[in-house]
């Protein structure tokens, strides 16, 4: 009994398949060995970077307070991790263009010209976001931990893991937070609110915004306030830089079908 012959257009589709595939791998690799090359230039560094990172503590912790490491192998590993979150930060516009390379075939010419600036941005903002919280949050609030241990008598010292954990946090936290105005202007730019819309919902925003700094930062007002505060601010520039850059209406509505 002979065979069925194949269909030429599933044999098509399967081949065109394996080759996103090996398109996909050789993209990660890409994007892999960028980040490793610039670990590896760093890996001497990795007790410096660390004691950069620790700095916003070290310089607030009270007479005697002092980092521990609990775990035996904490010492080495929690510089190793730093050093690779370093380097995945500095080698991610590499890593973004591999994204951009694999998925620009994809798009239409307008989104192409969408993702240029929209990169740049996001990731120029998510470094302020990082810095904010580098500079402005970790301070003040290891000044106020301070202050709340002082009356209790309590020794102010943390596990260097733990410590790692939590600046991640806040890092990605903040990071996350500078990105409002490009979601905001997205969300205009393709139609899917206006700016009338941004402008209703603003109380909801607000109230939004202190949930997630209640859920995020440390249990104290300040703490809060320190993330609550920008994330409402750059919601109000996400919507006038909306109204500008995308509709030049304070209150215009999205087109319609039949006017794209």
């Amino acid at each position: 009994m002979s065979e069925a012959p194949q269909n030429p257009q599933n044999q098509d589709t399967e081949e065109t398949f394996i080759s996103h595939l090996i398109e996909l791998r050789t993209r990660v690799i890409r994007a892999s060995v960028s980040v490793l090359v610039v670990f590896v230039s760093l890996v001497y560094w990795a007790p410096d970077i660390f004691r950069l990172l620790a700095h916003p503590l070290m310089v607030n912790l009270p007479k005697g307070g002092k980092m521990i490491v609990t775990d035996v192998t904490g010492s080495f590993f929690v510089p190793m991790k730093v050093t690779m979150l370093v380097a995945f930060v500095i080698a991610l516009p590499v890593v973004l263009y591999q994204i951009w390379a694999f998925i620009a075939p994809g798009l239409y010419q307008h989104e192409k010209k969408l993702v240029v600036p929209l990169v740049s941005s996001s990731y120029a903002l998510f470094l302020c976001g990082m810095a904010f919280a580098y500079f402005v949050v970790f301070p003040t609030v290891f000044r106020v931990m301070a202050h709340y241990n002082a009356p209790l008598g309590a020794e102010m010292s943390t596990d260097i893991d733990n410590y790692l954990s939590f600046v991640l946090t806040m890092f990605i936290a903040f990071g996350v937070t500078f990105e409002v105005p490009i979601v905001v202007v997205l969300l205009a730019k393709l139609n899917l609110v206006t700016v009338k819309k941004l402008k209703e919902v603003r109380p909801y925003v607000i109230v939004g915004a202190f949930v997630v700094a209640a859920i995020v930062t440390p249990p104290d007002v300040f703490s809060q306030l320190i993330l609550a505060v920008p994330l409402v601010v750059l919601y109000e520039l996400g919507i006038i830089a909306a109204r500008l850059l995308v509709t030049g209406q304070p209150d215009s509505e999205p087109r319609s079908e039949e006017a794209k």
